[in-house]
């Protein structure tokens, strides 16, 4: 794919963040190799908790909240994707802003109840700006890199 680079997993993504299929899915739709999959607790409301973090600084990029379909489809695109609870659907990450988080790794907690992926952020992570949502202390004090204008990539609305 021409202006597309590739990961070490062989998820690929282009210039414009379209994520292709992930070498963990084969071509007939079943997981392989995947032990863990049918072992992660799901919620009462089908949700498992997410937690994202930069591959490359260990940085914690957000928190969310995924249900099987979603984590499903990230590792089937190897791009992240969760479940809104407000809005009660499926999103991708950056379906939006364009900033993607391709997935590098997924590790599965010790009771089975929290997903990390470790990912490779385009762009900032946060709705407001930030490389990641974990951006102020308890005090108010901004210590995050804000990265992007969310008015020029969201509009005035957000």
């Amino acid at each position: 794919m021409e202006g597309s680079t590739e990961s070490n997993d062989k998820t690929k993504t282009d210039d414009n963040g379209k994520c292709d299929k992930n070498d963990k899915y084969d071509k007939c739709g079943s997981f392989k190799e995947l032990p863990l999959l049918s072992e992660i607790k799901y919620d009462k409301n089908g949700l498992v908790t997410v937690v994202v973090q930069d591959a490359g600084t260990k940085e914690v990029l957000m928190t969310a909240w995924s249900d099987e379909a979603a984590v499903l489809e990230t590792i089937r695109t190897g791009c992240a994707h969760f479940y809104s609870r407000s809005r009660r659907k499926m999103w991708k990450k950056g379906e939006e802003s364009g900033h993607i988080q391709e997935i590098v790794r997924i590790l599965v907690d010790c009771d089975c109840d929290t997903l990390l992926y470790q990912v490779r952020q385009k762009g900032g992570a946060c709705h407001t700006g930030h490389m990641s949502c974990f951006y102020r202390t308890l005090e108010g004090e901004d210590v995050g890199e804000k990265v992007f204008d969310p008015a020029k990539v969201y509009g005035d609305s957000n």
